[in-house]
């Protein structure tokens, strides 16, 4: 069998069709959510539909729900603590944390832990710690607020907001098959924050701007088809993919480190690290090859350096430069997983012979 094999999920997942459904079906509801006649309404039902659908799959109340262009716009929530709230941020959370870093020293008036559930690039899955536990990351004592990046967790592994102790977390549609260009930001019901775009009062005053109606469907749509696709045990097929992938892998490549194995992870991810043979070299050549996989994030891996998350991590310069991530999903297949192992390990060969 010939043809493209996808391989990047963590990227960007493949548009559901029930999401591309929902929003060509948006796009004919011509009303601002914002306006009170009968077609603004009609608008403003199917953002709160969404609403509630999203809320469903993170676990979370529908009014702790706020809709934003995206997982990084939401994360801007950090640039907003008090003044002299000091922000830590764990040392392998995606760019879009620790862009907010921030030390008001020692005296701070408070203290907020920024985290990832699930890490991007080797699919790690660190437990967010107890509330008001000694002992975070990052050098924290006690927090006063936990912030919950969960855009690579929600609809593969189990996650409630409501149960999870964070005051915040962030999702973002595409990694679940929704559309580029929407997320949201799950505030616990009563906290307050300055708003992450100040005009005209939407999303609560949170989030100001028309709604971006067609998309926000279509992330209601994925958000319920993912729950749905959870529930069903579909990530459990995913995992014995993955293993049989990484089965492969050790056996033929001994040399080659796959980060995290035996530990918590999620159940699509294998981070492959072989010393000395770039990771960016490895993704050109099984894109030649006809598999699209990836260095790291797709926010980073067009930047060439070694992985700053395999850094934290304990890997040397040499080895954090020469890992790629292969990330599938319900619709991979058996067949597609024996034919990227397949070349991957003639790519790897030849790598091994020149470096002979």
């Amino acid at each position: 069998m010939s043809g493209r094999v996808y391989l990047d999920w963590n990227a960007t997942a493949p548009l559901r069709p029930e999401a591309r459904a929902a929003m060509v079906a948006a796009c004919d509801v011509v009303g601002n959510p914002s306006s009170v006649h009968a077609e603004g309404r009609a608008a403003k039902a199917v953002v709160e539909r969404a609403r509630e659908e999203v809320a469903a799959l993170v676990g979370c109340k529908a009014r702790e729900v706020i809709f934003t262009s995206g997982a990084t716009e939401a994360a801007r929530v950090l640039a907003g603590p008090p003044e002299g709230h000091n922000v830590y941020v764990q040392d392998t959370a995606h760019d879009c944390l620790l862009a907010h870093w921030r030390m008001d020293g020692a005296a701070a008036s408070g203290h907020t832990l920024a985290m990832g559930l699930a890490n991007s690039e080797t699919g790690v899955i660190t437990e967010p710690p107890a509330k008001g536990a000694e002992g975070y990351p990052c050098g924290a004592g006690r927090a006063d607020w936990l912030f919950l990046d969960v855009v690579q967790a929600v609809g593969r592994v189990p996650f409630a907001f409501g149960w999870s102790g964070a005051d915040m977390a962030i999702v973002s549609a595409h990694k679940i098959g929704g559309p580029k260009g929407v997320g949201a930001l799950i505030l616990r019901e009563g906290l307050e924050i300055a708003t992450l775009q100040p005009g005209g009062g939407q999303e609560t005053g949170r989030r100001s701007g028309t709604e971006n109606v067609a998309g926000i469907a279509g992330f209601g749509a994925a958000a319920r088809a993912a729950l749905a696709d959870q529930d069903a045990g579909a990530w459990e097929g995913v995992a014995g993919l993955r293993d049989r992938l990484e089965a492969r892998v050790q056996e033929a490549a001994p040399e080659t480190a796959i980060v995290g194995r035996g530990g918590p992870r999620l159940p699509n991810t294998s981070c492959l690290v072989t010393p000395g043979w770039k990771g960016e070299t490895q993704v050109m050549q099984m894109d030649l090859a006809g598999f699209a996989v990836s260095a790291g994030s797709a926010c980073s891996s067009g930047k060439v350096r070694p992985s700053r998350v395999l850094k934290a991590t304990g890997f040397d310069d040499v080895a954090a430069a020469s890992a790629i991530r292969v990330s599938i999903g319900p619709r991979t297949t058996e067949d597609e997983i024996d034919r990227f192992a397949a070349a991957w390990l003639a790519a790897r060969r030849r790598f091994a012979a020149r470096a002979a």
